[in-house]
């Protein structure tokens, strides 16, 4: 079980990086509306058609919580994510706003989800997000966007946290198949439409654009969102979120091997602290996740000898009953 947990976190942080280098390579050919509405179209299809071979027809119940999952984790995050860098947000002041993501879950994970955060963990993920804030420091400079446009970044991170909290909380008993194909085609529906009425949504003829909808489609949403629902059933939301603070140190290695991006010593010292800040709270005594029922208190020394006193007292109440009915026969 152990193995498989790392393997599926080693999954979650490189897939989920794979998405931000996708984006690179597809908005070279299109603009970024026409990149997701076609990465989401195909991923629909795809799992879509999946569920219908083998059978599976979820009910109205299933489809209205995988649609509410969809639309935050999904269409959410991405859509106000990327709208907001078009906007003229710098990339990396994106990547930090949505790398509070952890602290968010992690400071409602105790009261909606009964996840325990120690004092250790939470030193562990402020100074997360300080590595990743050395990460994408060289991208904090100046922007054109208008001040509202940095609401939207927020915006997303906050959707992605409430969409992990809840997926977290419902415990949602579909299977992983299901859960991916619903909140796909619910984003594929709001991407497809927020391209059409941009006039957007027609695809270039090229080799580049599909080949980049098909990174996105395996390696992003297969991969990526795939890994992120298996990670959050089996470890529990602040495991999932915490673990997000490793995809930018692991999209500037992909950035640096793939186009050449320099790699600074501050995103270096970065990458260190982002792996061990995960660690820390990774390993830390508390329990990130707990599925184990609540334990009953043992009874102390008092609570033994009230119910002792109990116990004497009902022997002694049917004792008089039982020398009251003998009187009564003998009458």
């Amino acid at each position: 079980m152990r193995g498989r947990d790392t393997a599926a976190s080693g999954a979650l942080v490189v897939f989920w990086s794979s998405g931000f280098i996708g984006a690179e390579l597809g908005t070279t050919y299109a603009p970024a509306d026409t990149l997701l509405a076609w990465r989401y179209v195909v991923v629909g299809v795809l799992l879509i058609a999946a569920l219908w071979l083998r059978g599976i027809r979820p009910d109205r119940a299933t489809v209205q919580r995988q649609a509410g999952l969809g639309l935050l984790c999904q269409a959410g995050f991405l859509g106000l994510i990327v709208t907001g860098v078009g906007l003229g947000v710098p990339p990396g002041t994106a990547a930090l706003m949505a790398a509070m993501q952890p602290l968010v879950v992690a400071s409602l994970a105790g009261p909606v989800l009964g996840e325990l955060v120690s004092w250790r963990q939470w030193c562990a993920l402020g100074a997360g997000l300080g590595g990743v804030a050395l990460v994408v420091g060289g991208d904090l400079g100046a922007a054109t966007a208008p001040l509202w446009a940095y609401a939207l970044p927020v915006g997303g991170m906050l959707a992605l946290s409430a969409g992990t909290l809840l997926g977290r909380r419902w415990r949602a008993p579909e299977t992983l198949l299901e859960s991916l194909a619903l909140q796909s085609l619910v984003a594929g529906v709001v991407f497809v439409t927020v391209a059409t009425a941009r006039a957007e949504l027609t695809p270039p003829m090229s080799v580049g654009f599909w080949s980049s909808v098909v990174w996105v489609v395996f390696l992003s949403s297969f991969g990526g969102y795939g890994a992120y629902l298996l990670v959050l059933r089996r470890s529990g939301a602040t495991r999932v979120s915490t673990l997000l603070y490793l995809t930018p140190p692991t999209t500037m290695l992909w950035a640096w091997a793939m186009f050449g991006d320099r790699v600074t010593w501050l995103g270096v010292l970065g990458l260190v602290v982002c792996a061990v800040s995960v660690t820390v709270v990774l390993r830390a005594d508390t329990s990130l996740v707990s599925d184990a029922p609540p334990q009953v208190p043992k009874p102390g020394r008092v609570h033994l000898l009230l119910a002792d006193q109990r116990k004497r007292r009902a022997v002694r109440g049917r004792g008089g009953r039982d020398g009251d009915d003998r009187a009564g026969d003998g009458r």
